[in-house]
């Protein structure tokens, strides 16, 4: 009888985590591995790439890549595997970077005192937060994520304690970081640092999701009422998954940070969030694969088609028009995401 009711959920378990694919593991490693040596690589990608895979411009954009894949991976533990829409996620990133530069500015504690200031309120704020909009389901719960965001991020702007920076955002002062993450030279050493983040998030998400919350948070996901009648209390299992991704989000908002030499309110808005969710259904939801490649592509667009506005006029030369459109196209021929595509691939191969 538990074999039976196991049964089901370790195969569910496996197809949201790329199922028993023979391939997958080795070929993740393979990638793991080609991403770690592109520093090493000084060879030109044409039109993809600008420069080498080794120049300083290339890598500082891959940096942004897997940062923001890590980003997308905790969002979609959020909405895609528990089933909540959060129009907050960005406050979150945001603690993240304005704690790291408002620690390193103001104290002489270094990476490590900033790193610590993150952890305690990258698990506080979620945990009390998380407490009160989850006491709300639906549109609201949406609504109030999107209150706190606004809420925080109109503390960014005005700056009422002259911490933050205001509109201008808060450069980092690089004599409190170490040397091989100071200065374009130091570039691969970024970048190795936002490929650790990526590795960490999708290992933590992983193994999250393959534990007995993670089932719940994916029935939760399907039939929250289902739960309650099995005698499971889903608020206990929300707020745990809601906890869990804003911790990732704030860690990922630490590292880009450290990228990006600063904080910046953008982060703050809405719409930073909305792009998260972009990402997550570009690649597809629900599928840990789905948001790492929406999140790498989506940034990797979103860079490339703001280089090559000024080469074009009309429509075109806004990025986020060409963005709309292949979104609204994916949507359209591709509702499952680009993630389906292989899903699409090994079905006509079964065939």
């Amino acid at each position: 009888m538990t074999d039976q009711m196991t049964r089901p959920g370790a195969v569910a378990t496996a197809r949201i985590l790329g199922g028993p694919r023979p391939w997958v593991r080795p070929v993740s490693l393979a990638l793991l591995l080609l991403m770690a040596a592109l520093p090493a690589l000084d060879v030109q990608i044409p039109l993809l790439f600008d420069g080498t895979l080794a120049s300083p411009g290339v890598l500082h954009l891959l940096s942004l890549m897997c940062v923001m894949a890590a980003i997308a991976i905790t969002y979609d533990l959020l909405f895609g595997f528990t089933g909540l829409l959060s129009f907050g996620h960005g406050l979150y990133v945001a603690i993240g970077m304005y704690t790291t530069a408002v620690v390193l500015t103001n104290t002489g504690l270094g990476l490590g005192g900033a790193l610590g200031y993150v952890v305690v309120l990258g698990v506080a704020v979620p945990l009390v937060l998380g407490a009160v909009v989850l006491r709300v389901g639906g549109i609201a719960f949406t609504m109030a994520t999107l209150a706190f965001a606004q809420a925080g991020a109109i503390f960014v702007v005005r700056d009422p304690f002259r911490v933050t920076g205001g509109e201008l955002g808060l450069a980092l002062p690089y004599e409190q970081l170490p040397d091989v993450l100071v200065g374009v030279v130091n570039a691969k050493y970024r970048y190795w640092l936002a490929l650790a983040l990526l590795v960490l998030t999708v290992v933590v998400v992983r193994w999250a999701l393959a534990s007995r919350p993670g089932r719940v948070w994916r029935a939760i996901r399907d039939n929250e009422t289902r739960v309650t009648v099995l005698g499971l209390r889903s608020y206990a299992f929300k707020l745990m998954a809601f906890t869990l991704s804003s911790f990732l989000a704030t860690l990922g908002g630490m590292v880009y940070a450290l990228i990006v030499g600063g904080a910046h309110a953008e982060v703050t808005d809405s719409t930073f969030t909305l792009g998260l969710l972009v990402m997550v259904v570009l690649g597809g939801s629900g599928r840990l694969s789905g948001a790492l490649i929406g999140g790498l592509v989506y940034t990797y667009l979103s860079h490339r088609l703001g280089d090559l506005s000024t080469t074009v006029s009309g429509p075109l030369s806004e990025p986020m028009f060409v963005l709309g459109v292949l979104f609204v196209a994916l949507i359209m021929f591709l509702p499952g995401g680009i993630v389906s595509l292989v899903r699409r691939t090994e079905s006509r191969g079964e065939a």
